[in-house]
């Protein structure tokens, strides 16, 4: 073992290194879930929740109760949509994004943070257009971001772009008024 084998393992290890980053890669960058016999979990769900009861181990007197309502939740296929969109007695705002989108990742949490100040007049569902190309195509998504609202099953209101917070809670009135 003279001083060529030092370099070689130390270029082995480095391969190995490379091989492994690129497999943990491709793992996380493969967005579709596995077609196994688990079915896709929402963790936002329009419903309210009384919330869970936590106990502090070191003050096991004080218990905290929270009670979270969340108004946005995620589309996870046609019927969903039906059900949750179109079937809704509530009225919805629909945006439509990507994952790709840099303009959508700065409207989402603006439009989910105006939403949330209505307290259930309003409700948001999301939908990934590369997930659900069918639904972007019914509605006639062109460009995203896209935001819908859509009343008694119908869309009585749209628009393209970005907005800022005062034109979202405007266009929130509109649909709720």
């Amino acid at each position: 073992g003279g001083p060529g084998c030092a370099s070689l393992r130390s270029r082995c290890r480095e391969m190995a290194q490379r091989l492994l980053l690129r497999r943990f890669l491709a793992s996380v960058i493969s967005r579709k879930p596995p077609q196994g016999r688990w079915a896709p979990v929402t963790l936002r769900t329009p419903q309210c929740s009384p919330g869970n009861l936590t106990v502090t181990p070191n003050q096991a007197r004080s218990v905290y109760t929270t009670r979270v309502c969340t108004t946005t939740f995620n589309i996870q296929d046609g019927p969903d949509f039906q059900d949750r969109v179109v079937n809704s007695e509530t009225p919805v705002v629909v945006d439509f994004h990507a994952q790709w989108c840099g303009p959508c990742k700065i409207l989402g949490p603006r439009l989910e943070k105006v939403v949330a100040k209505q307290h259930g007049k309003v409700v948001m569902a999301k939908v990934d257009i590369d997930d659900h190309t069918d639904l972007a195509l019914e509605y006639e998504v062109s460009a995203v971001p896209t935001v819908l609202a859509i009343k008694n099953g119908d869309v009585v209101d749209k628009f393209v772009g970005i907005k800022d917070e005062d034109q979202l809670e405007a266009f929130l009135k509109k649909l709720i008024g």
